[in-house]
């Protein structure tokens, strides 16, 4: 008698530790994903409003929109971010190579620490981790105008103007007032007209 009240208590003890388990990473798994869903909310209707923009407001979008890209959700993993932005700041893309790094490894989900890296790489001379790295933040982030812009400064650089110029529309596509892309535009599209003629 006594044998099968101890074997129920340990199957109840059992039962309610894979109760409180169960119940503790359902906790975790909505409370982690209410702030990406949050932001993920913010970030859609950003970036509704950038497309939206006329030349008076675009700028103050454009500055809230990098801003929310800029956002891990983490504190300890924003540090590493602010770091390696002002070892990048400061003319040091080793150092920002390094933080960037370090911010990938601990959150690999993050557009911003392989931007970010992907600029120190391109800084540094070394095109095809930058390229790889840029393709990161596009899988996470296909918005992320910043990084289309770099990848079509890279095709520029690789003598592949029709691909920059493709890339530079997509831009337009997101952020329809980005004066420079307009920029880069027109000049490429004179450019490959000249080389047509």
């Amino acid at each position: 008698m006594l044998t099968a009240f101890c074997v129920t208590l340990v199957v109840m003890v059992t039962l309610t530790h894979r109760i409180k388990r169960i119940v503790t990473a359902l906790f975790l798994a909505v409370g982690i994903s209410l702030p990406a869903f949050a932001q993920e909310t913010t970030l859609d209707e950003l970036f509704q409003e950038l497309l939206e923009a006329d030349e008076d407001t675009y700028a103050r979008i454009e500055n809230q929109l990098i801003g929310e890209l800029d956002k891990s959700g983490s504190p300890a993993m924003d540090v590493l971010l602010r770091r390696g932005q002002d070892a990048l700041r400061d003319g040091q893309p080793e150092a920002a190579a390094e933080h960037f790094s370090a911010l990938v490894d601990h959150a690999p989900d993050f557009a911003g620490g392989y931007y970010g890296r992907a600029t120190a790489y391109y800084l540094l001379g070394l095109t095809g981790p930058a390229l790889d790295d840029v393709q990161q933040v596009l899988r996470i982030e296909p918005r992320h105008f910043q990084a289309i812009d770099g990848l079509a400064v890279i095709m520029e650089e690789l003598s592949r103007p029709e691909d920059a110029l493709e890339l530079y529309q997509m831009i337009l596509e997101i952020h329809p007032q980005s004066v420079e892309t307009k920029a880069s535009v027109e000049r490429l599209q004179l450019h490959l007209e000249g080389q047509a003629l």
